[in-house]
């Protein structure tokens, strides 16, 4: 007998309008505050008398810490519920975005940083599993998509909107901004109502449950390498433009296309659902990720980075939506485990990119980085086809 949460009965009147506008409020601001950071590195680097390398460290702490502690969330959410893990984990991120506000030099910024990212990483895997609470299977592609469409937001918005305010306000006006929105979101959720649970058994039942799936094992050593290759080296996008003079607010604001055209391209794929298999999705995301770095390593020109940021925009639409629905049923009785699992993957994989390649990037290798990541689109296109294709 299953001793971990299992879902509520399938209702989609459980997701009303409000409900989900508070599901993907908090994906929102968890993408903002992540994807922030990245049009300001070289910013922060000056106005802080610090190397390249070692603001690029305020991200990879942040990518880090987000990963790591996803499994602590996950075995949470499923103990405690979905609801009072978000709120707890927005009140502790809004005090984490105050501290990296008020930051006196380098080391507060990078400790305040690593807080915020194990802070803010409960909030997506916490409302995809209210989605796979709450809706049944045959009716979760619409909710799930309408989620990602506003984690995407969170994308755009948090690159193009740091490099307006750090440019004009300064770079600690960014790091407010999203606490402010967080204190409000774990606020409002108390009224979100909890989707019913069965008691938890053991503490590491979930855990036990999830491990147990060699095809979890399988995806989470897809979502490592596409965490490298979809994430950690797009943190490089805006300094690459940096280096070429290009203004922080007009670097951040080509970033911010990869949101673009991620939103954009979920209402393709939603269309498609349904009509392409899972496999051909993935196989269409992994050449458009290819297409897109073959593209950055070519040329760093302007109009060169924002077909890269559109390309690897679309990518995230075709590939890692499609793998985070696949993360979503692979475990149900410990759903939350699951999907913490492969997010720790993912974002284990993006601290790991942006760590090994910091040095190359502090030497303005960008050309070499960004042919490094279009090299990994090969053999990831390639395990994620195959082993979706083959399951069952």
């Amino acid at each position: 007998m299953s001793t971990v949460p299992t879902a509520a009965p399938p209702d989609t009147s459980a997701l009303s309008g409000r409900s989900l506008w508070l599901l993907r409020s908090a994906g929102f601001v968890s993408n903002f505050d992540r994807f922030c950071i990245t049009p300001m590195l070289v910013l922060i680097a000056v106005r802080l008398g610090v190397s390249m390398a070692t603001a690029v460290l305020t991200a990879s702490v942040y990518f880090l810490c987000y990963g790591l502690t996803q499994p602590l969330w996950g075995l949470a959410s499923d103990r405690l519920g979905r609801v009072r893990v978000m709120r707890l984990s927005l009140m502790a991120g809004a005090l984490a975005s105050l501290l990296s506000t008020l930051a006196p030099g380098i080391t507060v910024l990078i400790a305040a940083r690593a807080l915020a990212g194990a802070c803010y990483a409960a909030c997506v895997p916490a409302s995809l599993s209210y989605v796979g609470d709450v809706v049944p299977a045959e009716f979760r592609q619409r909710p799930l998509s309408d989620l990602m469409t506003a984690i995407s937001l969170g994308t755009a918005l948090g690159t193009v909107v740091a490099g307006v305010l750090a440019n004009y306000a300064g770079w600690r006006t960014v790091f407010l901004l999203p606490g402010l929105i967080a204190a409000y979101l774990a606020w409002a959720l108390r009224r979100l109502a909890e989707p019913e649970r069965e008691p938890a058994g053991s503490l590491l039942a979930p855990f036990r449950v999830v491990l147990g799936s060699c095809w979890m094992w399988y995806l989470m050593a897809v979502a490592v390498v596409e965490g490298a290759v979809l994430l950690g080296f797009l943190t490089y996008l805006a300094p690459a433009l940096e280096a070429r003079g290009v203004p922080t607010a007009l670097a951040g604001a080509t970033s911010a296309l990869y949101g673009a055209g991620a939103m954009g391209f979920a209402q393709v794929v939603k269309r498609l659902v349904g009509r392409w298999s899972p496999a051909a999705l993935i196989l269409v995301g992994g050449a458009q990720a290819a297409a897109a770095y073959a593209v950055a390593a070519a040329s760093r020109s302007l109009p060169a980075l924002a077909v890269t940021a559109l390309l690897l925009g679309a990518s995230w639409s075709f590939m890692h939506t499609t793998l985070q629905s696949w993360a979503t049923v692979l475990v149900p009785a410990a759903r939350a485990t699951s999907i913490a699992m492969f997010g720790v993957s993912l974002y284990g994989g993006s601290a790991l990119a942006s760590g090994m390649t910091a040095a190359a990037a502090a030497g303005h290798q960008y050309g070499r980085l960004f042919l490094i990541a279009a090299l990994l689109t090969v053999p990831l296109t390639l395990a994620a086809v195959v082993g979706r294709a083959r399951y069952r």
